[in-house]
Parts: structure tokens; C-alpha cells; sequence
């Protein structure tokens, strides 16, 4: 079984036994693995520990039984574990930032959190630590022909814009060009959640509209991982992965204008696996990394 499907039946394994007294051992012993590379392997995959995630998935089955009237608060305190109503209390307004008494009260509703995707990608362990797999290497220098625009983070239409812009693209070129495609995002200032994207190919594709651009993208020295899946569903976990990368190989991320580089194999499979290149400064690696 693979270190994700491992992953991906935990969770499933958690979800259907979220009222029994789970823990770290009990999970891990059935999966046939040890506590601390469960934890580790854990921890990798889901960017927090385990006993993170049963606290949060216990709220959120909690959700529905105070939605439901059926039990008293302490019931479900107790039937999901929390130990004490007060703890139950606490950790339910840390969380959804209203005591689970005032939401039963108001009649108000939470939505239920379905059981989280596993970002699949290739791991790797260091001295230890799993982290995911990556190579220090220079990304060399490529002329991208193909549209830009902006988006802004903040706003919940920017992937649909993202996936509007990129078929575009699409059907404005030749479909018998094949080759590489690259989505270049660049100059998110300080504190600022706005993008430039370029959504290119390294074509002289001669599309003559205002929003296609041809770019020299210069050689630049990155940290490069791989993926599988859409890089909009992937945000938090790559931000995460690309944290621990720092920590564990002491590299330190570059100041550049351009944020990262994610390139597609197959610009006419865009479902497939991608690699993304995140600048970094130039400096030694442990060969341990």
C-alpha cells in the first residue's frame, strides 16, 4: 500500500470510529506500523498531527448531534470523548468561535466538513524526518508565450478564472503543438493576497490580442517538488511542505519577483502530475538532503 493510501484509510478508518477513545497508538497499530513513523508519516501528509485532526474531526461530528437536539451537551462531550464539558466548551469556540450552548440556542448552522482529500506526492525521509520529496536544481532560462492576467487570493472566484484563462490558451493553439506548459505566478507584494499569472507554453504562439504576452522567465536556482492533482486544491498543503523543506535542508527562500513555476508535462493533460519550482537562495546542501 502506498505512504498516501495509508493516509487515505486512516481517515476513513477515524471518520467511521470517531466516538471511540482513538489515539495515536490504536491508529497506528492498525495499520501495522510503529507510533513514531506513523506520526511522523502523519503529520508529513496532513501538514498537522494527528491528535490535531481527531480534535478537529470530534468537533465536527459534533456539529450535527447539537444540531439535532437528541443529547444534552454533556452527552456529547462524553460521547465523543472531550473528557469534560468544559474542554468540550472550549475547544468547540476555538474553533468555530461560538460556544456549542449559544449555537443550539440560536438555532444557528455550522456545515459539516467532509473528510479531507490526501494531496498525493512522493516522500522522503531525512535523518528521521519525513518530508515531501524535492531536488535542489536550476530551472533554466525558457521564453513562455501565452495569456496573463491577475487574480487575488482573497476573492472566491480566482480559481474559476484561473481554470477560465488556461482554456483560453487552449483553444488558441494549434492542437498539434504538444510540449510543456508552464503557469508562471509572480509579484505578490508584501501582506498582499493579488497575483500576476502567466499561463504559457514555449511557443511563439503570435496570438494577437491585448492579454497575450511573451516572457524570457531567467535561470533561476529552486527547490522542486512533485505533485499529483490541482495545484488550487493543494494551497495549504504545499505551503506547509515547502516550510518544512526550509527547516529540515537550512535553505532559505529567495526574494524574488516570481513566487513559483508550475510545469505540466503534457499542456493537453492538464490532470496530470506537475512539478513546482519555488526560487530559493543559492546556497550549499547537506548531502544528508
Amino acid at each position: 500500500m502506498e505512504h498516501y493510501e495509508v493516509i487515505e484509510q486512516a481517515l476513513i478508518y477515524i471518520e467511521n470510529n470517531i466516538e471511540e477513545s482513538l489515539s495515536l497508538d490504536s491508529v497506528a497499530s492498525r495499520f501495522n506500523l510503529s507510533k513514531y513513523y506513523f506520526h511522523r508519516l502523519f503529520s508529513a501528509m496532513m501538514g498537522c498531527s494527528l491528535n490535531q485532526y481527531l480534535l478537529s474531526r470530534r468537533l465536527n461530528a459534533s456539529v450535527k448531534l447539537i444540531q439535532n437536539e437528541d443529547l444534552s451537551l454533556t452527552d456529547i462531550a462524553y460521547q465523543l470523548n472531550f473528557g469534560t464539558p468544559s474542554s468540550f466548551t472550549r475547544a468547540f469556540k476555538r474553533q468555530y468561535g461560538i460556544a456549542p450552548s449559544i449555537l443550539r440556542e440560536k438555532n444557528e448552522t455550522i456545515p459539516q466538513a467532509t473528510i479531507p482529500s490526501v494531496v498525493k506526492r512522493p516522500i522522503k525521509n531525512i535523518n528521521g524526518d519525513i518530508v515531501t520529496d524535492f531536488t535542489i536544481k536550476e530551472f533554466k532560462a525558457v521564453r513562455v508565450c501565452g495569456i496573463a492576467f491577475e487574480v487575488d487570493l482573497a476573492t472566491e472566484d480566482y480559481k474559476a478564472k484561473i481554470r477560465s484563462h488556461s482554456k483560453m490558451l487552449l483553444n488558441n493553439i494549434d492542437k498539434a503543438i504538444n510540449g510543456s506548459c508552464y503557469v508562471i505566478y509572480s509579484n505578490c507584494q508584501p501582506n498582499s493576497t493579488r497575483f500576476k499569472v502567466l499561463f504559457g507554453i514555449p511557443h511563439d504562439i503570435q496570438i494577437d490580442k491585448p492579454y497575450y504576452f511573451t516572457i524570457d522567465v531567467p535561470q533561476i536556482f529552486c527547490a522542486k517538488f512533485k505533485y499529483f492533482g490541482d495545484l488550487l486544491e493543494i494551497g495549504d498543503v504545499f505551503i506547509s511542505d515547502f516550510a518544512r523543506f526550509l527547516k529540515i535542508s537550512k535553505q532559505e527562500a529567495e526574494n524574488s519577483n516570481i513566487e513559483l513555476i508550475q510545469v505540466f508535462e503534457n499542456i493537453h493533460n492538464l490532470d496530470s502530475a506537475y512539478h513546482i519550482y519555488v526560487p530559493i537562495k543559492n546556497h550549499p546542501i547537506d548531502s544528508d538532503c
